[in-house]
């Protein structure tokens, strides 16, 4: 069966944004969480144009290529300027998750609006066997359904001090089991099997 996962680059105070992120301003403050992508020398095999370091493009491309589709909440889709009417993955069908109408939806996206538990149902049957990425606030959502198997974060070794926290309040304690942590430049891998 397919797994449902996140994976976010992620400072180490905790944020996936920096400050005023938007449309037009993506990340606000914080790019250089991203900037692992293009700092080394071995192309990614999902990604055109992403140059990582030997041992990221092992962790980046071994999940990239598991993902059959994501989904996403309202937030992360508009401060991503929509994707481009896309998916931020190549190949992957994008799933997001509102409780208000979007604005030009395209054959590429869909939109959700009766809950987490549908729009991961949903992914997973247009996955076609392969996992379901979660994007930004999602996470949380589906962390409270019990329906994520698998959390990796990306830890940059920076401390934004502001921005849009990855997790938001849960309503319980969520254990995870290191599986994987891989130190590479500028970036940490660090994969959890979520306890249940």
């Amino acid at each position: 069966m397919s797994k449902v996962f996140s994976a976010h680059a992620v400072s180490v105070d905790g944020y996936i944004t920096g400050r005023d992120p938007g449309a037009g301003r993506g990340l606000g403050d914080a790019t250089m969480l991203f900037d692992w992508y293009f700092d080394g020398d071995t192309p990614s095999q999902v990604f055109d144009g992403f140059t990582l370091s030997e041992p990221s493009a092992r962790v980046f491309d071994a999940l990239a290529a598991s993902v059959g589709a994501i989904v996403t909440g309202r937030n992360t889709y508009e401060d991503s300027d929509r994707f481009g009417g896309g998916s931020p993955h190549p190949k992957a069908r994008l799933f997001v998750l509102s409780h208000r109408p979007a604005p030009e939806m395209t054959e590429r996206q869909t939109l959700v609006t009766t809950g987490i538990e549908d729009a991961i149902a949903a992914a997973r049957e247009a996955a076609g066997g392969k996992d379901v990425g979660l994007m930004g606030g999602v996470v949380t959502e589906a962390l409270k359904a019990g329906l994520v198997d698998e959390v990796v974060l990306h830890q940059v070794p920076i401390l934004l001090g502001g921005g849009r926290p990855f997790f938001q309040s849960l309503p319980e304690h969520v254990r995870l089991r290191l599986v994987e942590a891989v130190p590479a430049p500028g970036v940490t891998h660090l994969h959890y099997a979520v306890e249940r």
